[in-house]
Formats: structure tokens, sequence, C-alpha cells
């Protein structure tokens, strides 16, 4: 399942993108592919059960021709996830009824349901007829069916009968982190919440690079892609372009997929992947939560449409003369803390690195943005972001080693923190 993640609103153009509208939201019809499949009241289905792969690398290293079906294949592995009959989502979604319809996109459409105890789900029916969308099926399934995270999407269960291929996830009730930041009418996002967004995402990357094996590539992370619930927690979603990598393994030469505006300059031109591919593109979600803008923006003056270019210059007056008036987003209104939003433009920077080499672990990424958000963990006794000395310390081996990695040898913070120590937690502009 490759592009936009539960529940966008606004269908986007381009291969193989989804977009899901929350339940408050406009709903897009019905796309001609998926009324077809679900026009008629009775179905014959022969459900496809017991397909339980001993080997997770073997199997996603497979490359299935474009007409190798995953029931036929005998390959698919799915972990904890639960088998579903045909029948039982089409009683919970209505028979797939257009109120129950959630959003629609390049491989398919999304309905909303509830099982019988009571749990709502998304219901996501991908299209047929080509072998991408059974690729992403086999990939969503034996993937996220085996990661458990708080900042992961889970996957409930999946559905194989006869050409139906459906897929079951725990909705997420607030829509996506771009729709909230980008979205027609959305108010503010207040930066706290930025800061909460970036680092729980980040968390979620960093599970899959880290602490997973074999080693998990996401390959199309972006802010439609980071659920969000309703207390703004993120959860990174759609796996179907995942890849795994084993621990001994340098890199994936791979077709190269994802979505313009997040690929990494290597994967892009090269088609090898690694996790500072996943590392890039979470650079510029963060330029999205620090500027408010989107990766690529036609209506921008020319020169100006991709958000990666616009701001590399300015990422570079940020760090050194301290100067944040052009780069953040003017929608904050200056109500902002100066040293943890200088913390993020400094990760931001070290991700979009041109080198892959250069750019941090999703692991390091974490350590910073944690350390912006320790209040939500309870470990600041009270103390709020800003208003501690420890977050006026700028010589931590993670923050030299950003700034090393984003600008030099330089320690272009160390003044700069100085400078702040005696200013209040927030900027009164």
């Amino acid at each position: 399942m490759s592009g936009e993640a539960p529940f966008l609103h606004v269908p986007s153009s381009g291969s193989g993108s989804m977009n899901f509208s929350g339940p408050g939201g406009n709903q897009p019809g019905m796309s001609p592919m998926a009324s077809q499949a679900y026009g008629h009241q009775q179905h014959q289905q022969q459900q496809q059960r017991g397909f339980v792969s001993a080997n997770y690398s073997s199997t996603m290293g497979s490359q299935q021709g474009p007409g190798r079906s995953v029931a036929a294949s005998g390959e698919l592995s799915v972990g904890n996830s639960r088998s579903f009959s045909f029948d039982e989502l089409y009683e919970i979604t209505g028979g797939f009824s257009r109120d129950k319809l959630l959003g629609e996109g390049g491989f398919g459409c999304v309905f909303k349901g509830t099982l019988g105890d009571g749990r709502e789900v998304a219901v996501k029916q991908l299209k047929g007829g080509g072998g991408q969308g059974e690729r992403e099926f086999q990939a969503e399934v034996e993937i996220i069916s085996r990661v458990h995270h708080r900042h992961l999407v889970s996957l409930v269960g999946y559905c194989i009968s006869e050409d139906h291929r459906l897929l079951v996830y725990d909705f997420v009730a607030n829509d996506t982190m771009h729709h909230n930041l980008h979205g027609r009418g959305r108010p503010v996002m207040d930066w706290p919440t930025r800061v909460k967004i970036a680092a729980g995402s980040a968390r979620g990357l960093a599970y899959l690079h880290e602490d997973c094996h074999p080693r998990i590539i996401h390959r199309d992370i972006k802010s439609s892609n980071i659920l969000l619930d309703d207390n703004f927690e993120a959860q990174v979603a759609d796996f179907g372009l995942a890849r795994l990598a084993e621990n001994d393994v340098t890199h994936v030469s791979t077709r190269v997929m994802g979505t313009f505006g997040y690929l990494a300059p290597e994967y892009a031109s090269t088609g090898k992947l690694t996790e500072k591919s996943d590392v890039f593109s979470f650079g510029v979600v963060l330029l999205e939560l620090i500027t408010g803008r989107k990766p690529v923006d036609s209506s921008r003056p020319l020169g100006d449409e991709s958000l990666v270019e616009w701001s590399r210059p300015l990422l570079n007056r940020a760090i050194d003369e301290q100067e944040f008036e052009e780069l953040v987003d003017p929608r904050l209104d200056g109500n902002f803390d100066d040293v943890e939003m200088f913390r993020v433009i400094e990760a931001a920077a070290a991700c979009i690195r041109h080198s892959a080499a250069r750019r941090p672990k999703m692991g390091q990424v974490v350590r910073i943005l944690d350390s912006l958000t320790l209040n939500d963990v309870d470990l600041t006794n009270g103390v709020q972001p800003g208003k501690s000395q420890m977050f006026n310390v700028a010589n931590t081996a993670d923050i030299k080693q950003f700034q090393r990695m984003a600008f030099g040898s330089q320690d272009f913070s160390s003044e700069y923190t100085q400078s702040r120590a005696s200013m209040s937690g927030r900027r009164d502009l």
C-alpha cells in the first residue's frame, strides 16, 4: 500500500497513492473499480487460511510476477494477524456502504467498520488486476503483523477471498499530520504538538531500523503516513513499500518508489535503499513541522517549490546567525521555545544532508527529540521544556554529532545557547 495513509481528506494524484478521509470530513466519491467490486449483494467466498512462511526475510525477498497470487504462492506469513472472511468484512462495513467510505486512492477504497467487540477498524480493499497491489498486500501483512509499537499503526487482520484482498487496521480517529498541518480551514497546530508528533514518529521509525531483525526500511515516510490519535500521539502507517535489510547487507537495490519531495537523492538516482533514505524523508517531515510548508508546492515562486532546496540556506542562517524568522511557520506567531526550535532545526538539517553517510541514525534523532518532550513521560519533575538548565547544554555527544553532520565540525550552538540562557522559555515578539 503506497502513498497516503488513513485518513487524508484530499485525494492525491500519482501512482499508488492512497487517501483516506476522517469521518468528519468531506467524503470523496467511490472509484469505479471499487463500486463494481462492491455493487452486488451476494458474493461467493472461499477463505484462504494457513499460509504461514517459515522464513520472514526470504519471503519478502522473493520477487513475484505481475500475475502471481499471494494466496496461490502459499508464502503469506500472517504473524499475529487475524484472518477475516469476506462476509464478516462485508457485514461490518454495511455492505461497503458509501456512508462508511473513508476514502479512496490508487489501489482501492477504505471503509469504516466496527467489530463485534466494539473495536473500530478501517477496512481497506485493494484493487485487483496488478502485481503491484498483490505485492503491497503481502508486504503489508508480513511486515506490519510482526511489529508492535505504540508509534506504529496496528494491523488487526486481513482477508483473502477469490480475487479480493482486504486489510483491517485499527481506526485512528484524528486523521494525519498532513491534514492537521496543511488542511484547509484547520486550526494552527501549536509548537508543543509539533514536537510531540516529531518525537513519536521518530520513535516508531527508529524501532523499525534498530529494534527489528531483519531491519525494516519503510520507504514512504511522509506527513500523510503519520496518523494521529485523539491526543496527537503519532503512529507511522503504510508499510506496503517497506523492505527488509539483513544486518550484513549495506543496501537493498529496488525499483525507485515513494513520494516526490521526500525521496533521498541517492535513492532516487541509483535505487539503492538504506535506512538513511528513510532518515532523509523524516528530515522533510521535520521541515514541514518547522515551516508549515508542503514538501512540494507549485503555488510558490519559481525555484521555491521544493521545501528542501528552499530551506537549505535558511537552515544555515538559522544555525549560524540564530535567525528563525524566514524559516519558521509564520502562523506560530513566535509562540515557540527558542532552544527547542533550534534543536529541531539542527535535527532537520542533519537528516537532509546530501551525503547519506553524514545523516544521523534515527536513534540519535530520537534522543534529541525526546530531550524536548520529557514532560510527556513524566521525567522532568514538573519542569517545562525550555525552562530547565538541561535544555541549555550544548555539549552532549548527540548534539555535537548533529552539528558535525549538518554543518561541519564547528560548534554553532554553543554561543547561541549561552546567549539564550537568560531568556524565558517562550519568545515574546
